[in-house]
């Protein structure tokens, strides 16, 4: 195994040689010359709708109508503006019964099990055919184009359309008979075969097998009938994948190669022989760029003018290793005819091994299409055609020679992009001369725009499509509406095939080398009259002329930039094109080659670094590509020494602002406090009304009064922690205070002022901020009533003491005093 592995190696290294000294690899990987972002682009048209999978198109530029076939719906397209809100929808969803049917075949409810449309062709002049796969179950149906209604119920066509709705499929529509190529059945054995018009054909499946493994890209009709010498037939190419045959050996197992095959529109079949299957069949190798390292993804038929110069372009995948690559190659229908008339390989027992045929072959020749030569010696149709001759084809379906592209080698190969569809528009130039248009469409939703310039492809841009990644399904061009029309899982986008308004310069429009585009003098648009066609410049084989004396692009506007000494600045030179370059000059006259001391040309711009006095001057950057310059930005530096002093007469005091932090700070500070506060004062106000409310159920309302006539007042205080009990403390044990009433002194409100409110209560430990507590003793209530809180058990407390002396004064004091006729009854 190691040993095939280091030859395939060594084959794979010379081929890459071999190719790389036919063409230098700078030719073949070609860089887009602009690259247009999703958010970019502009006169875009987009359709979508519930529906997913947009990736079967159908194109009628006759009649300015896009047919799209998606999942579970089938839509009618205004061309010239898809997203008009004119479309016409036929749903085509699979029912619950089928749905749970397919479930129950082990199929994915989430992907397998739905109807994709894989089928969508004109029938006849009134009616559409198209097939789906029907949660595994294919149907078709006939679609009537006035009403856009399927015209009878669909039926059940499991040999037309594939059940695996992600196996490759083709299909053409030719005069009314049906020609398809997909994985049929259940187990999606390859085939080709023709329906609806009897009799059905097939591929023969021998011990040989005619397809091994094929995975079917696209299908072709090829009108060689028209104008033929020979009286030939009209013929189906088809290019697909298949499992390699003619190599033998582990390393080659599994290898997948490309192959065209063809059949006659008009086989019969055979007789006996190759009853009910192909005559005609036969199929070569398809080579691009690498052998066994190359698969087709996409092929795009360019028919321009009569069937003899029909080409064909490929897009293949290339893969090896690590190594992962795309290449486009180019095919002309004489090279394919050639090889189908070369020699044939067949398979010998005897090395089991399939090598070149070189033995006599039969007459007329196998696998032709019957001409006037097999009508002169008697052969009319296919069943006409003798045994040995249908024997022969049986066993021979490959032929010995390799389709090879023109020029033997790729026209653009491309690292680390995967094209997944290709199609081609032929346009004629101010010039007079043809050129070819290619839209690659990349599997992360972009579309590269190339032309072929000398047999070297020149890319013009490079566009982002869809915003959320997603590979490029489908590509068709109407010339009608100069559109392009992009399928894909989420939608339908319509592009102009020119889009010639986003050159702003001549310069631009010139160095673009669109063939659709031409300067008028003051824009960059399309041709579309005669005198335009004599008045517009273009220049398609190097884009650099006929823009040297043009004055109508304005220089850009001088921006000034001012640097300290030491400091470094950036000058920036946005180039559009990635082809161009950027040229520095110095004050008009000195250009910068490279990096020169302080001064670094990157890709952004010019740095200066570390700016010194003698830096000052002006800069003008220049674009350069193709031979052509011009200036896309100009600069006058200064570098100062230090900043320029401001000078004020009367100077304004300046007042330091606290700063942001210092202020939210302060905030919190004050929002803490007042929170707590609030919070301490209720606290507060809750604890009094539930000692009184306690206190009013203990006493049941009872209060021992004395006489309202004496003019002493004696305060009696009851607690269980005192000691000094009156003798009426047995009364009351329940530890409040005996509060009885007294009189109050009758003086002016003139002369004596009233007392002052009640102090705040005492704040909790907690919420004093470092604040030491008030006494435990409430000094005052209402000016003539006194307590004592939270009295200790000790009376020779100094506090004790200090309240006892103060209220022995105050109430000496009042013996002298005229009482008040009612008494002030004041409680806790």
């Amino acid at each position: 195994m190691k040993k095939h592995v280091i030859c395939y190696f060594v084959v794979f290294c010379a081929i890459i040689i071999g190719y790389s000294s036919k063409r230098s690899t700078t030719d073949m990987e070609a860089t887009p010359r602009i690259t247009v972002k999703y958010n970019e682009l502009s006169e875009v048209k987009q359709f979508s709708d519930d529906a997913k999978n947009y990736n079967t198109l159908l194109l009628e530029d006759e009649h300015g109508i896009l047919y799209v076939g998606a999942r579970g719906a089938i839509f009618s397209l205004n061309l010239s503006d898809i997203s008009h809100g004119s479309k016409k929808t036929i749903p085509w969803e699979v029912n619950y019964n089928d749905s749970k049917s397919c479930q129950l075949k082990g199929k994915n409810n989430q992907t397998e099990c739905f109807n994709h449309i894989r089928l969508l062709q004109r029938f006849n002049q009134t009616h559409l055919y198209v097939c789906g796969t029907y949660a595994f179950a294919p149907k078709c149906c006939y679609i009537d184009v006035k009403t856009f209604r399927f015209s009878k119920p669909c039926e059940d066509e499991k040999d037309k359309c594939p059940y695996d709705p992600t196996i490759g499929y083709t299909g053409l529509l030719i005069d009314g008979v049906l020609y398809t190529a997909s994985g049929y059945g259940f187990h999606s054995v390859p085939d080709i075969r023709r329906d609806i018009v009897p009799p059905t054909l097939k591929t023969e499946a021998t011990p040989l097998h005619w397809l091994i493994d094929a995975e079917f890209v696209t299908s072709a009709l090829v009108r060689e009938s028209l104008n033929s010498t020979v009286g030939d037939d009209d013929k189906i190419y088809y290019f697909f994948n298949e499992r390699v045959m003619e190599e033998s050996s582990e390393f080659l197992d599994k290898t997948q190669v490309a192959r065209v095959a063809r059949v006659c529109k008009s086989d019969m079949g055979g007789k006996k022989i190759l009853q009910k299957k192909w005559t005609s069949f036969l199929k070569a190798r398809l080579v691009c760029s690498m052998p066994y390292y190359e698969t087709l993804k996409s092929m795009y038929t360019l028919e321009v003018g009569s069937w003899d110069k029909t080409v064909f372009y490929g897009a293949f995948i290339l893969q090896w290793r690590n190594l992962e690559a795309s290449a486009v190659c180019r095919y002309s229908i004489s090279v394919i005819r050639k090889v189908f008339e070369g020699p044939y390989m067949e398979y010998q027992d005897s090395t089991r091994k399939w090598a070149r045929y070189k033995g006599d072959v039969p007459k007329p020749r196998p696998g032709s299409c019957i001409t006037n030569e097999f009508r002169n010696s008697g052969y009319n149709v296919s069943q006409d055609l003798p045994n040995n001759v249908l024997d022969f084809v049986k066993l021979h379906p490959l032929v010995y020679e390799q389709v090879k592209p023109d020029g033997e080698l790729p026209l653009l190969m491309k690292k680390n992009i995967i094209y997944t569809r290709i199609a081609v528009d032929r346009v004629t130039a101010l010039d007079k001369e043809k050129y070819d248009v290619l839209f690659l469409g990349t599997d992360n939703g972009w579309i590269h725009k190339a032309v072929i310039v000398n047999e070297k492809v020149h890319i013009i841009e490079e566009i982002q499509v869809f915003k959320k990644p997603q590979p490029v399904e489908n590509l068709v061009i109407s010339k009608k509406e100069n559109s392009l029309y992009i399928g894909a899982q989420s939608e339908v986008l319509q592009l102009s095939l020119s889009s010639c308004n986003q050159y702003t310069s001549c310069y631009d429009c010139h160095l673009a080398r669109n063939p659709y585009c031409g300067w008028d003098g003051n824009s960059c648009r399309e041709p579309l009259t005669s005198q335009d066609w004599v008045q517009m410049t273009q220049d398609m084989q190097n884009g650099n002329g006929g823009c040297l004396n043009n004055t109508d692009d304005a220089a850009p506007v001088m921006k000034l930039q001012t640097v300290l000494k030491g400091y470094d600045v950036l000058l920036q030179c946005d180039l559009r094109s990635n082809l161009a370059s950027a040229q520095w000059l110095v004050n008009g006259t000195d250009p910068l080659e490279g990096d020169e001391g302080h001064l670094r040309v990157g890709v952004d711009g010019l740095l200066i670094t570390d700016a010194l006095l003698e830096h000052s001057g002006e800069y003008s950057c220049y674009s350069e590509e193709s031979g052509l310059q011009f200036i896309v930005a100009s600069y006058n530096v200064t570098v100062l020494l230090e900043l320029p002093k401001v000078v004020h007469s009367d100077p304004t005091p300046i007042v330091p602002l606290p700063t942001a932090a210092q202020r939210s700070s302060s905030n919190l500070e004050f929002v803490y406090i007042s929170v707590i506060t609030v919070l301490g004062g209720l606290c507060l106000v809750l604890s009094i009304v539930l000692l009184y409310v306690y206190c009013q159920q203990k006493r049941k309302g009872k209060y021992a009064m004395g006489n309202s006539r004496i003019t002493s007042v004696e305060l009696q205080t009851v607690s269980s922690n005192f000691k000094d009990k009156s003798e009426e403390l047995n009364n009351y044990s329940d530890g409040c205070l005996q509060i009885i009433p007294g009189e109050a002194p009758t003086a002016s409100p003139r002369k004596l002022n009233p007392p002052p409110p009640p102090p705040p209560p005492p704040l909790p430990s907690e919420f004093t901020n470092g604040i030491s507590t008030l006494p435990n003793m409430l000094r005052k209530i209402n000016g003539n009533s006194y307590m004592l809180l939270r009295q200790s058990e000790e009376s020779s407390s100094p506090l004790y003491n200090s309240f006892t002396e103060e209220l022995s004064k105050i109430l000496e004091k009042r013996k002298h005093t005229q009482l008040v006729e009612k008494l002030d009854e004041s409680s806790v």
